[in-house]
């Protein structure tokens, strides 16, 4: 039986790595930092999963897979190496099944992994049976990021962290949107476009590239959509999900469903039964409040997702928490952030914001200068007495008054979702 090992299993992508091979019959194994719902989960699906790195777990594997956040000086893939053992990055792994499979990848520096569920549920209502492996959990997947289907068709999100997305090579790309983002690793725009438009080089001859209008990148067989498409009416009429960034998501994905010939009809009844993925906009009712749960952790994100909060809480108290998610994200976008949190207490998007400390994501520390770009920082630039940055222990009396709780940023602050829907009844 052919074996393989993960490290960095609890990855919302390497995890859904994982959950292909098992699929597959491989023996699957793997190590996390942390034990969390997702580990507790493979861990239920047969996977042998080690909480922590030692070498000791390296045996004789066939092949083992990292994470792009591990280090070099990791001791297992150290371990892997002095052993001769095969070993390749998550991004690498997926580019060689890219390879084997009629391949679709979504890219896009926002809207990836909800335009990816998406035209999953089209091409799964179509009949088209796709293997999906997707950065999120989609409730249609029973809160999964994969699915096993037996088609030749692999539908997958590409993130263009690191350039991770230049692994993979797609008979249909699509890009929701290009922006300024991960500027410790592209540094500029100009950068991040550049790699864009490798990604798109990858593209077969035959191939189409499925972009947004005002993306500047082109290829011989280019479908574009927009704001401006016939078919926006009619999505506004039966989306469930709020937000004009919804409705791009939804178009892209109804301009690949008709490369694939699938009758519009379909499209739009699978469109109309999607009902958001995890950390998308995901509501939980409570007895005192609206909780949203969002994963926005990039301006153009914040302003979008809290325009669609206003437009469907027309005249309901909105107060949003938000954890800005690594220092440097924060320091190359520390002037968007102020200007888009002004914006949105000017025009009363928001009635307060809290801001709690920093998400510091490991090996992409700050140079020194972390205080400058803190959350305390972020609070004293926006300067407005409704928003204020404050320790979680002291939060939950501050919500007081609030109709509808939005729960912001890419971190762990999920978990405080979590103790606020278990404690709801006390606020």
């Amino acid at each position: 039986m052919n074996k393989i090992y993960f490290i960095g299993i609890g990855g919302i992508g390497v995890s859904a790595l994982a959950k292909f091979y098992l699929e597959k019959g491989w023996h699957v194994s793997g190590s996390d930092l942390c034990q969390s719902a997702i580990t507790d989960d493979l861990i239920k699906k047969g996977i042998n999963v080690f909480i922590g790195e030692n070498k000791e777990n390296i045996k004789d594997f066939n092949l083992v897979v990292f994470s792009p956040a591990i280090q070099e000086d990791n001791p297992e893939l150290k371990e892997a190496k002095e052993r001769g053992l095969k070993t390749m990055s998550y991004p690498q792994c997926l580019g060689e099944l890219s390879k084997e499979y009629f391949t679709i990848a979504v890219s896009g520096t926002h809207g990836k992994s909800t335009t990816t569920a998406m035209l999953a549920l089209i091409l799964i209502k179509a009949g088209i049976d796709p293997t999906v492996i997707v950065g999120t959990k989609i409730k249609e997947f029973n809160n999964s990021n994969f699915r096993a289907g037996k088609s030749k068709y692999l539908l997958i999100e590409a993130c263009e962290h690191e350039a991770s997305f230049l692994n993979y090579w797609p008979e249909i790309a699509v890009i929701t949107n290009v922006e300024e983002d991960h500027l410790d690793f592209y540094s500029n725009l100009e950068n991040i476009e550049k790699a864009f438009r490798e990604f798109v080089s990858h593209l077969k001859d035959s191939g189409t590239l499925v972009k947004r209008d005002d993306v500047k990148m082109s290829f011989k067989n280019t479908v574009e959509f927009s704001l401006k498409d016939e078919e926006v009416e009619e999505l506004k009429k039966i989306m469930k999900v709020p937000g004009d960034h919804n409705i791009l998501n939804a178009l892209a994905a109804l301009k690949v469903a008709r490369i694939f010939g699938i009758d519009d009809s379909v499209s739009f009844q699978a469109l109309s039964q999607y009902l958001g993925s995890w950390r998308r906009f995901e509501i939980t009712q409570l007895p005192n409040f609206v909780l949203i749960d969002d994963y926005a952790h990039h301006p153009t994100e914040i302003m979008v997702t809290l325009k669609a909060a206003r437009e469907k809480y027309l005249n309901n108290n909105i107060y949003c928490v938000f954890q800005p998610h690594q220092y440097q994200r924060t320091k190359f976008l520390f002037n968007d952030f102020v200007d888009v949190f002004k914006e949105v207490l000017r025009t009363n998007l928001i009635e307060k914001l809290f801001l709690i400390d920093v998400y510091d994501v490991v090996g992409r520390k700050g140079q020194g200068d972390d205080m400058n770009y803190s959350s305390k920082a972020l609070a004293e630039r926006i300067d407005n007495k409704r928003a204020k940055r404050i320790e979680q222990a002291y939060l939950k009396q501050e919500l007081e008054g609030a109709e509808v709780i939005i729960m912001m940023g890419a971190g762990n602050i999920y978990d405080l979702s979590e103790e606020l829907k278990n404690s709801c009844k006390d606020l």
